[in-house]
């Protein structure tokens, strides 16, 4: 049997597991608790009575048995590896793990009950607790894979590869990662001096820096490790490109010492460089665009609908503009506005490229002829964006982050610009409150590195608080 492959998220999202685990442990001992009880209780509460219930019942056993319960049930779900994202592993087989779980835990907690002679705890509590907790056990886990199945199918939090070596090595390595799309691994293709049959042979490794931002790469798997010029050379372009290296392993001196030996699917790999991820920053991120996004749109529904009515009043054509626009690495997604120009306005755009006032890949007119008249008074407001509350709530775009280009736009960029493009996309940004009427696609550019670069979550909230004056004096285009 091939090795397990695990996903990332290191200890939060374990913690994260076993909090949730002894949620439901905790709340499968009530429900039994209580559907064991209660029906004695309900005579006495019928006639208005104090319910006659026994303090043992209720008391410290049954207490000191649901804490005993969940660490014994955390302990044997530790042993089965159930509290990490195993990629790899069936469904069935994850199931089964759960199974083997709570049956060894509750078999050692009756012998722990008989042993010690206690005899309140009843026989019902401890086997319904035990099915409840199979069942929700299993359940949740079987939720949180199919919305990480999803997420990987919708090429949410995937992660691109580039494989130094078109060899034997690195064909194997391709086709595994091919086959197994739930590893979250996408080949883009081989660097290599030689193999120039292959079809999928992007460039040599001296390509490597622009070729990686090119294609929006994570990670690179070197499979030519007895090169260890060539290692070390990708490994040091790789630090400075912000990207991790894998290796598979020969195991060689020196530049491998101490790496610490990892398997995707059946592959040992060597990691020599692994880019921090701030995990608790990101999910604080994601937690705040779906709350400020959620409630946002149910609050202002009301003035949504408004102006969607005057929109239909104002000119014919649909109250929404709808445009395919370039999110994160490249991903395309259908962003949300309320149309403020005529219906026929992409196609008016190529005639009106001689008048755009900005510099670089980006287009943008004073006096649009374009622009309705209520179009006008929405785009000041910034009120035409409201729409996009409904992509940061789907996870194609967040609250604070580079506008999105479209793809018009897009196309035009040059190798450089694609680095804007290595995070979610946002409603505002640095450019937004600091240079919105700046011309220069340059300064553009240069805030949202600087935004890259430095993000923390105090600085989205520093944004969004800047972005209110901002929209209030209808500083918008």
């Amino acid at each position: 049997m091939g090795r397990s492959t695990w996903a990332p998220g290191g200890r939060v999202i374990q913690t994260g597991y076993v909090l949730t685990d002894l949620f439901f442990i905790f709340l499968n001992g009530f429900a039994v608790f209580y559907f064991r009880f209660v029906p004695n209780w309900l005579p006495d509460l019928l006639r208005g009575e104090r319910p006659r219930i026994p303090d043992l019942m209720i008391g410290d056993e049954y207490l000191g048995f649901l804490l005993l319960f969940g660490a014994l049930i955390v302990l044997f779900c530790h042993s089965q590896d159930l509290y990490r994202t195993v990629i790899t592993r069936p469904a069935l087989d994850e199931s089964l793990a759960v199974v083997t779980a709570v049956i060894a835990a509750t078999i050692l907690l009756t012998a722990s009950i008989y042993l010690s002679n206690i005899k309140v705890i009843s026989r019902l509590v401890v086997g319904g607790s035990a099915v409840l907790n199979i069942a929700t056990l299993a359940a949740w886990r079987l939720w949180r894979r199919q919305i990480v199945e999803g997420h990987v199918a919708a090429g949410r939090g995937t992660r691109n590869v580039l494989i130094i070596g078109a060899g034997k090595i690195g064909q194997e390595l391709a086709r595994y990662l091919d086959g197994n799309r739930t590893l979250g691994l996408a080949v883009k293709g081989f660097l290599d001096q030689n193999h120039s049959a292959e079809p999928r042979l992007l460039g040599r490794i001296e390509d490597l820096a622009s070729l990686a931002r090119a294609h929006f790469v994570d990670e690179i798997f070197v499979t030519i490790p007895s090169a260890r010029e060539v290692v070390r050379a990708v490994a040091l372009e790789a630090r400075r490109n912000h990207l991790d290296v894998k290796v598979v392993p020969e195991l060689y001196d020196g530049l491998g010492w101490r790496a610490p030996l990892e398997y995707v699917g059946d592959f040992p790999v060597l990691s020599l460089h692994r880019e921090p991820i701030p995990v608790l920053g990101l999910l604080a991120k994601r937690a705040m665009d779906i709350l400020v996004s959620a409630v946002g749109l149910i609050v202002l529904s009301p003035l949504l609908a408004a102006i969607a009515i005057a929109i239909k009043l104002d000119s014919p054509g649909p109250a929404f503009y709808l445009s395919t626009r370039v999110g994160k690495k490249g991903r395309k997604f259908t962003c949300y506005k309320f149309r403020s120009m005529v219906v026929n306005a992409d196609a008016l755009k190529d005639g009106l490229r001689n008048l755009n006032q900005r510099c670089g890949p980006t287009f943008k007119i004073s006096h649009d002829p374009r622009i309705t008249r209520l179009g006008c008074f929405l785009r000041q407001t910034s009120l035409d964006e409201l729409p996009q509350l409904g992509n940061v709530l789907k996870g194609d775009m967040s609250l604070v982050g580079p506008r999105p280009p479209s793809t018009d736009d897009f196309d035009q960029y040059s190798l450089e610009h694609l680095r804007r493009l290595d995070v979610t996309p946002g409603i505002t940004g640095l450019w937004q409150i600091s240079a919105r009427r700046d011309p220069s696609f340059e300064r553009n550019m240069a805030l949202d590195i600087e935004y890259i670069e430095n993000w923390n979550l105090w600085l989205d909230l520093k944004i969004l608080m800047k972005t209110i004056p901002t929209v209030v004096a209808g500083n918008g285009e």
